[in-house]
């Protein structure tokens, strides 16, 4: 039955409305981290399933509750999720290695700011990186990514806009 995916970064401890109303719409929202604030998934969770990793400002409350790296299957996609993974020609050091052995349909990674959705012919694999939907960092735009999985296919891949940073 194909799942409907809500995927967010670098909240940095920002939740609204606007959010929230896109989490009701999925069946489960993964985060790639920078949460900054329990609340943040405390909201999500109150809401639908949610799958998320700590991120490098994250203190001991979320490192104690969330992984550095989350692997799992969704459908028929396995996928690994880790705040801190670069992009397709551009890893962090040692995750070309880690993604060679655990060979994930989907890689995701957050900590950039920078939304990119690209495949790695290398390693055979889709890298999202969602851009952050917080108001803390560099960007100007806040954004997430919705699509579906259904088996072994995405699908409906929407870049969703939030708005300005401030």
């Amino acid at each position: 039955m194909p799942v409907k995916i809500l995927l967010l970064s670098d909240t940095h401890g920002h939740i609204d409305d606007v959010i929230l109303n896109y989490v009701s719409q999925a069946d489960e929202v993964w985060h790639a981290g920078d949460i900054g604030n329990l609340s943040v998934t405390d909201s999500i969770k109150a809401l639908k399933p949610l799958r998320a990793v700590y991120g490098n400002i994250d203190g001991a409350a979320a490192r104690l509750e969330y992984p550095l790296d989350n692997t799992f299957k969704c459908e028929g996609m396995s996928v690994r999720i880790t705040h801190i993974g670069g992009y397709p020609g551009n890893y962090a050091p040692g995750i070309t290695k880690e993604l060679a052995a655990e060979k994930p349909d989907i890689f995701i990674s957050g900590h950039s700011h920078i939304l990119k959705v690209m495949f790695d012919k290398k390693l055979d694999l889709l890298h999202l990186n969602p851009g952050a939907a917080g108001k803390s960092g560099f960007h100007q735009v806040r954004t997430m990514l919705r699509f579906v999985i259904d088996g072994k296919d995405i699908r409906d891949m929407e870049i969703i806009e939030l708005g300005k940073r401030g």
